[in-house]
């Protein structure tokens, strides 16, 4: 948990005493493949930062149908954010897609931490523009990028994905079918060859 606090630090500077007042917030916990960070109509209460592993966020449609909003990796900040924030039952779900590592921490702690702690709170103030920088990319990439061009910034992101995660998953993070996934791969394959 030390490097990850450090690297926390780096990332917005914490002192000795902030980054162990944070780390007392944290319990490292192990969860396996298709565990539920958060699931639909819960109200969270906890914070988890991805130390290893995959984690998908989805939301369903009223047929079942499942529409992936992001992929996360390591070390990303995960959780039902909007919900926490607003203290309302999470309309996204969050489950692992591999075995996964996390710490964990009780958000109204952290909350209350941050009201007490200027270099806590200005930590949280980056996270949540992170938080924010990065949907705003994704809705970028899916307003302005064709499902070619998605698919090559996922790889160039998590370059084996296709040996992490199950194709559909794949398919459905890029808002395309899994034959227009297999299609794109082919054809990229091909140029590769030729």
């Amino acid at each position: 948990m030390k490097k990850l606090i450090d690297a926390i630090s780096e990332f917005s500077h914490l002192s000795e005493q902030s980054k162990r007042q944070y780390a007392e917030l944290l319990e490292i916990k192990e969860l396996k493949k298709k565990d539920k960070i958060a699931n639909l109509g819960e109200i969270p209460t906890k914070f988890f930062i991805l130390t290893s592993g995959i984690v998908r966020s989805y939301v369903t449609d009223e047929k079942g149908k499942e529409f992936i909003r992001s992929l996360y990796i390591p070390t990303r900040a995960i959780g039902a954010f909007t919900a926490l924030i607003q203290q309302k039952p999470t309309e996204i779900i969050y489950e692992c897609l591999t075995d996964c590592k996390v710490l964990v921490g009780d958000f109204q702690q952290f909350k209350k931490l941050a009201a007490e702690n200027l270099e806590i709170a200005t930590l949280y103030n980056k996270v949540l523009e992170r938080i924010f920088i990065r949907m705003e990319k994704r809705i970028f990439e899916l307003s302005i990028l064709n499902a070619k061009q998605r698919y090559l910034k996922l790889k160039k992101h998590i370059p084996d994905i296709e040996n992490l995660i199950p194709q559909y998953h794949i398919a459905s993070y890029l808002n395309i079918t899994p034959v227009q996934l297999s299609r794109i791969r082919k054809d990229l394959y091909k140029k590769i060859l030729t």
